[in-house]
């Protein structure tokens, strides 16, 4: 048999497709929210894209009360880095979507273009990442957490004790991983 050549669509996923075959058990209504919940992932990543590139450009937006203004303008404003990815080990990194570290002071900022609500412990894992990697000690430090959602800024500025357990346990877990890892060969 020759099979018909699709080579524009090789290491693609249809939204229908097999590898995602949860659709199967759908209804009209689910695959509808679905896709909905799938556009709107994509379009907050094209949003993440274009944020990035403003804040590198130094592009402020006009000056309003939407999240994705505020974020940009307030991470050109504390001279932020965009996308960067804070490391412990290949089981443990992620990437914080803008900070800067001057003067004793870590900021790390989160945009959100979803409705889900969005959780600071995400952005406590990101603190807890930057502090193993650079051996920095969080009662060393004030740190300014603040997620952007909804046309609205959430802050948390968290003590020490809210980090080093986090710390703590990417440490530990991480050496359970490795030990998993050192069994399986």
């Amino acid at each position: 048999m020759n099979f018909n050549k699709h080579s524009k669509l090789e290491g693609q996923h249809a939204f229908l497709g097999a590898s995602k075959y949860h659709w199967i058990n759908y209804d009209e209504e689910k695959i509808a929210e679905s896709y909905l919940r799938f556009k709107a992932t994509q379009q907050g990543t094209i949003y993440h894209a274009f944020a990035a590139q403003c804040i590198s450009l130094g592009q402020k937006l006009p000056k309003s009360a939407k999240t994705l203004n505020m974020y940009v303008n307030d991470a050109i404003g504390f001279r932020m880095i965009p996308e960067q990815v804070l490391y412990y080990s290949d089981n443990c990194f992620g990437t914080a979507d803008s900070i800067c570290f001057r003067n004793r002071m870590l900021r790390i900022h989160d945009l959100k273009t979803g409705v889900i609500p969005a959780h600071m412990e995400q952005l406590e894992i990101y603190t807890a990442l930057f502090c193993l990697e650079y051996g920095i000690k969080p009662s060393d430090i004030d740190i300014e957490l603040r997620i952007y959602q909804n046309d609205e800024i959430f802050y948390h500025n968290p003590e020490a004790d809210e980090i080093v357990p986090i710390m703590d346990k990417i440490i530990t877990f991480n050496k359970v991983l490795n030990k998993i890892k050192e069994q399986e060969g």
